[in-house]
């Protein structure tokens, strides 16, 4: 996953449940397009809190920076087709049809959680467990050639 990607999506989305709106076509009608837009939108979230606290073998890269400027450039970029959706949906089909809207993200960012971040989670633990692993590994190979070379030329 990465914003620009997650942007794009969330925006092919918004395009065509826009249009939807705009040709009269029910919520209900949209669930294919809703539930495009609200991934989207909760993968950024996921994103966004993943890069303010990023596991341990990323933070020594500084692509965690770069990553966390697209992730705020794509969150202010989602907010307008949130506001933009918000004016949509309420004008055409009323507060109602808003609150709807958001029971339906609310419902499929918990799915998501429950799914998808959940296996990135599992992910990130089993790499830096075979780092972590990797790493004392060689500290133990590098310490014991000492102690053989020290007891060789020692005596």
């Amino acid at each position: 996953m990465d914003p620009i990607s997650i942007i794009a999506a969330a925006t092919t989305a918004f395009n065509a449940l826009k249009k939807g709106i705009e040709i009269g076509r029910e919520l209900q009608d949209m669930g294919g397009q809703l539930s495009q837009w609200a991934s989207a939108i909760s993968d950024l979230e996921f994103l966004e809190r993943r890069v303010q606290n990023p596991p341990w073998y990323k933070a020594f890269s500084s692509s965690v920076q770069a990553e966390a400027i697209e992730i705020f450039a794509a969150k202010h970029k989602a907010q307008a087709m949130r506001d933009e959706l918000k004016q949509y949906v309420q004008f055409s089909h009323g507060q109602s049809a808003w609150n709807e809207l958001l029971a339906i993200e609310a419902k499929i960012r918990v799915q998501r959680q429950e799914h998808e971040y959940r296996k990135q989670e599992i992910k990130d633990n089993i790499i830096s467990g075979v780092l972590l692993f990797l790493s004392l590994t060689s500290i133990t190979a590098m310490l014991t050639l000492f102690i053989m070379v020290y007891v060789s030329y020692g005596n």
